[in-house]
């Protein structure tokens, strides 16, 4: 054997092993199938998915409480994966501002080959390891920020070096991998393997993997901006008014925490220049704009517990609640 072909056989032997990368032989002949069975097919394998999170429920909650304590201490949320798994992570984090409200650079997602690989794939970008060490030392990562490595695999080297970077620094460090015992999950102090099986089509890991990794990163973003208090009950109370369909479910916003009328909550969101929740503030504690502004800084931007701080007392319930 030489030694060219080595790395290859190697590479070969470990993607044997993956249940990402196993071939179903109930599905050789799909190509077959009318349409609608092939649809019937795909459906019932995405079922599948579900049950597989549901089983790392308890790991994904403490990985979730660690993440929120760093992000509550200024730390920022930075994804780190390649060609879907890096896709992936960039849709959750371009997401965080206009849901959340979310300061630029709070959330952000790295994808091996930088933004060309948004759109096309860059060859070799995924085992470049030193890239990743790159791309998060120009970010300045420090101790109070968390690095979550996403890959299908769980052995993509991108994803494994900007995890073992990331924890020599101090960061916090979560791996979010399709295969159990993977090398991510083992270099992550918090390793999520959400094993999904074999593909539809073997080896296409952007379909039950992707659709994994995209509800785990949802619950992981979601999850601990209500930890932040960027919730009241289930409503999105942080968000940010960008364009007219913002700007109208904000006011529905403040209806439902509220119930007060229209000309009411127009009065408060133009006092607040369209912040939701010093307008519902406003409103519910009957306070001025400056003085809302005042009882969420002290309340570190949590709306339930400024309205317990504010003079008329308790937070009334939301329909969320």
């Amino acid at each position: 054997m030489t030694t060219t072909e080595g790395p290859s056989a190697e590479l070969r032997r470990q993607l044997e092993t993956l249940s990402t990368e196993a071939r179903r032989p109930d599905h050789a002949e799909i190509d077959r199938l009318p349409t609608l069975d092939l649809a019937r097919t795909m459906n019932d394998g995405d079922a599948e998915v579900p049950a597989a999170i549901a089983a790392a429920l308890p790991a994904i909650a403490a990985a979730i409480d660690a993440v929120a304590e760093r992000m509550r201490g200024g730390g920022r949320l930075i994804y780190a994966g390649a060609g879907t798994a890096g896709r992936m992570g960039v849709l959750d984090a371009s997401e965080c501002p206009p849901t959340f409200n979310t300061a630029p650079g709070q959330v952000i997602g790295l994808i091996a080959g930088g933004e060309e690989a948004i759109r096309t794939a860059v060859e070799g970008a995924e085992d470049d390891e030193e890239r990743a060490a790159a791309d998060l030392d120009a970010l300045g990562l420090g101790p109070d920020d968390v690095v979550v490595g996403i890959s299908a695999s769980g052995r993509t080297p991108y994803a494994v070096a900007a995890v073992a970077h990331a924890r020599a620094a101090g960061a916090l460090t979560v791996g979010l991998a399709g295969n159990a015992g993977s090398p991510l999950g083992a270099a992550a102090e918090h390793p999520l393997e959400i094993e999904t099986g074999p593909e539809l089509v073997s080896g296409s890991t952007r379909l039950k993997a992707g659709t994994a990794q995209k509800l785990v990163l949802n619950m992981i973003s979601t999850i601990t901006m209500i930890r932040l208090g960027k919730t009241y009950g289930n409503l999105m109370v942080d968000l940010r008014s960008t364009n007219e369909k913002l700007r109208v479910r904000s006011r529905r916003i403040v209806s439902l925490a509220t119930g007060a009328p229209e000309p009411e909550i127009e009065k408060a969101l133009a006092a607040t220049g369209g912040e939701v929740k010093d307008a519902i503030l406003m409103i519910l504690a009957g306070v001025g704009a400056a003085d809302a502004a005042e009882l969420l800084a002290e309340a570190q931007g949590h709306l339930r517990a400024a309205l317990e701080a504010a003079p008329n007392g308790a937070a009334p319930a939301t329909d969320g609640d």
